[in-house]
């Protein structure tokens, strides 16, 4: 569940390269659904690879009055603000917030008296995230540069941590987890969407750093998230699924990756599961 140091800085650079190549087919104005095979955008593959995942995750009603290059830059794996319980006047912290569009949903949720803040390590994201919310004329909005291992946040400072399919691109989730737990105020909640697995995957899936860019190869299962989220000290530790890939989702990862489909879909149909995932500080 952890990495080396040149391993970690191997994933990070490629999430980084990914997620900035996403953001710049955005500001282009081509949108971020448009990268096709051998356009040279996210290493030709990313974006298709993670459209079984990412697809279908806003209504119409939720994203009506959001900018354009929120919605076209959005590629998470659900949708935490609907299931988190944000109140008016909190503090929300979205871990690896990419366009924005879940800090501009917190926005509107926690209201005037409550602050939303985005945490994104890609420059490009950066820019399309802080152009959406000027756009959207959101003023308790905020977006951080760093690192989800090392949250730029004093210990007790938010109410409400959220993320979307993020966890899962890091090499090293107990630090991201006890970076929450850190940040969290006394009572504060965990809640982010990510995808879990049912079991271990094979090998050669696992190793596919293409898949792990597309949410699905540093996944963990169920079990070794919530035995994370207790070790890091979260209670009620909860993984409700959402969503669970057949083997039609598998073929088309696969084969996005470049993977031998028919040897390996078997082994992934039913195994790999978009949850909503909570834990929360004690008191």
């Amino acid at each position: 569940m952890t990495t080396t140091p040149d391993a970690l800085d191997t994933i990070r650079s490629q999430v980084r390269a990914n997620y900035a190549q996403s953001a710049l087919r955005v500001l282009e104005g081509a949108g971020a659904a448009s990268c096709a095979p051998g356009s040279g955008c996210c290493s030709d593959t990313t974006l298709e690879l993670r459209d079984p995942i990412t697809r279908n995750l806003y209504d119409a009603v939720t994203t009506a009055s959001l900018p354009e290059q929120a919605v076209l830059a959005s590629l998470g794996c659900g949708n935490p603000t609907a299931l988190a319980e944000l109140r008016a006047g909190e503090t929300v912290l979205d871990l690896g917030s990419g366009g924005g569009i879940d800090v501009l949903l917190s926005a509107r949720r926690v209201g005037p008296t409550g602050r939303a803040i985005g945490l994104d390590m890609t420059d490009e994201m950066l820019a399309v995230a802080r152009h959406n919310a000027a756009q959207a004329g959101a003023t308790n909005v905020e977006f951080l540069k760093g690192h989800i291992e090392s949250i730029p946040l004093p210990d007790a400072s938010v109410d409400v941590i959220i993320s979307n399919c993020v966890v899962n691109l890091s090499g090293d989730k107990p630090r991201v987890l006890a970076e929450a737990f850190r940040v969290l105020k006394p009572g504060g909640r965990f809640a982010v969407s990510d995808v879990v697995l049912q079991q271990p995957l094979p090998e050669a899936a696992r190793e596919s750093l293409a898949l792990w860019v597309g949410c699905v190869a540093g996944a963990l299962t169920i079990d070794e998230f919530r035995t994370l989220l207790t070790e890091a000290g979260f209670l009620d530790a909860d993984i409700e699924p959402t969503r669970v890939y057949d083997a039609s989702d598998a073929r088309e990862l696969l084969a996005a990756a470049g993977l031998d489909a028919d040897a390996l879909v078997r082994a992934l149909d039913g195994q790999v599961l978009s949850a909503f995932v909570r834990g929360r500080k004690p008191q």
